[in-house]
């Protein structure tokens, strides 16, 4: 037992049950911490939560390179994940955006369901897991999937834990699948003449390009001008090729036709997380719709943020996500901007889906997310964490998970 109000760190998936069961039995609120470095992601969890770190849960438990696999505990940095892939030719396919440095752990990656610029040709962390051990808020080991490909046994609870943030369990051990690294990787930086508005047409051809490529980020000239990738006052497109020589030297001609194309450092991808940070007390929001409209989504975004002149906005063209880094907002900025109905001064509404992906606490709304207001993911909740004890408040849930309990649960 511990000693009150102390943080939990435990080493072993036993020590993590022992420490979820004193909390059920108490009824406490815990806050799960992986290295620190996204807590200002999601709604504030409950200011009297006691913090449960996974830093000291270390470690890869198995690593296969012929099957392409690899299991690690869940404070695992992504960091050691790649040191220890890249020594033999391959990689775990993520980059998620806010890991500067590869400091995120990948049971907090897999836990947010964070993804980056090579989402769309690698996949998403859902794509990606293979198979969890997670510690339920009743304090009972779960293990779903498994440590190999071929694995379909049983429910999808793997995809079930990936993006739920924590509140159906503790995600102690995830096994994934890796890719072999290509053997040339090359970032190319386009750019053409015209305005921000217009350089979201590059989406069209890009589309049409006879090119595959593992990552294509847009940047406004405030991003690209923080980058180092120029200093003319434009928009920018990032294009990352790879595959064989041949390959990448046909892709590499094929980007010329969309515009005025230079290799640079792949160390710019790097840069980009770090980004994140650029405003401290700052906000990251999100747009998204159907990538053949992306264009549109630009546009909107741009008109948003037109108030402030230092946003960094990037968006992934083949996704369709727009994400914008901005210096602090007031709340009644900010409101208007994730509004649904909102619309920019002269612009259109949008209909597609916004986010705040990261805020100061102090900006977070009142307003229940869409999953806590959810009446079903609220069952799944209450089933796999009855007392409400994992990360509470961090999905923006309101007070009513107590009458849930009862309603769900019977108890």
């Amino acid at each position: 037992m511990s000693a009150p109000g102390e943080a939990w760190t435990p080493t072993t998936v036993a020590a993590v049950q022992e420490a979820v069961r004193e909390a059920a039995a108490t009824r406490s609120p815990i806050r799960i911490v992986g290295r620190g470095t996204w807590l200002d992601a999601g709604w504030p969890v409950a200011a009297d939560a006691r913090a449960l770190r996974l830093d000291a849960l270390r470690g890869i438990t198995q690593y296969t390179p012929g099957d392409l696999t690899l299991t690690a505990l869940g404070g695992t940095p992504l960091s050691e994940i790649t040191d220890a892939t890249t020594a033999e030719g391959q990689w775990l396919a993520l980059d998620p955006f806010g890991a500067a440095d590869h400091g995120g752990t990948i049971g907090a990656t897999f836990a947010t369901a964070s993804a980056g610029p090579l989402a769309h040709a690698c996949g998403l962390p859902r794509d990606i897991a293979l198979g969890m051990e997670v510690v339920t808020g009743d304090g009972e080991i779960v293990r779903a999937g498994g440590r190999v490909v071929k694995n379909v046994a049983g429910y999808d609870l793997t995809r079930l834990m990936t993006g739920a943030w924590g509140t159906l369990g503790i995600i102690t051990e995830i096994s994934v699948r890796l890719r072999a690294r290509p053997a040339v990787d090359r970032t190319l930086a386009v750019t053409r003449a015209g305005a921000v508005e217009s350089a979201a047409d590059v989406a069209a051809d890009l589309r049409g390009a006879p090119i595959a490529p593992l990552a294509a980020e847009l940047l406004n000239p405030a991003l690209a001008a923080r980058l180092g990738v120029t200093a003319t006052g434009t928009s920018v497109l990032l294009v990352r090729l790879g595959g064989n020589a041949e390959r990448v030297a046909s892709e590499h001609a094929a980007v010329g036709e969309i515009g005025d194309g230079a290799v640079i450092d792949s160390d710019v991808w790097r840069a980009m997380r770090q980004c994140e940070r650029s405003y401290p007390d700052g906000a990251v929001l999100r747009w998204s719709q159907l990538a053949g409209r992306v264009s549109d989504t630009w546009r909107y975004v741009v008109q948003s943020c037109a108030g402030f002149p230092d946003a960094l906005i990037h968006a992934s063209l083949t996704r369709g996500v727009v994400r914008a880094i901005l210096p602090v907002p007031d709340a009644t900025a900010l409101a208007r901007m994730l509004r649904t109905d909102g619309r920019p001064s002269g612009g259109h509404a949008f209909a597609g889906g916004r986010i705040a992906e990261r805020l100061p606490a102090r900006l977070w709304s009142g307003e229940p997310s869409a999953v806590a207001a959810n009446r079903l993911a609220r069952r799944v909740r209450v089933a796999f964490d009855p007392w409400h004890v994992l990360n509470p408040g961090v999905l923006g849930e309101g007070t009513r998970d107590e009458a849930d309990r009862h309603e769900f649960h019977g108890g």
